[in-house]
């Protein structure tokens, strides 16, 4: 008799989260990779915007024309 033979996967309450239950949800793979991959969208549109941000603020180009 083998211990695998009784497990029910649609029994398994180990995993599952109740309305009452205050721990973390753990990480698994899954998540962490799509966290690294919103936190390099993130920095990647920071740069941007830093980059346009600098051409906007930038001081007014001197004209070397007077009247």
């Amino acid at each position: 008799m083998r211990l695998n033979e009784f497990y029910n996967p649609e029994f398994d309450e180990f995993q599952k989260q109740h309305q009452d239950d205050t721990r973390k949800p753990k990480m698994t793979l899954e998540t962490l990779g799509k966290l690294r991959k919103s936190r390099e969208l993130q920095r990647a549109e920071e740069l941007e915007h830093a980059k346009f941000q600098k051409v906007m603020y930038a001081p007014p180009a001197q004209e070397s024309g007077s009247f």
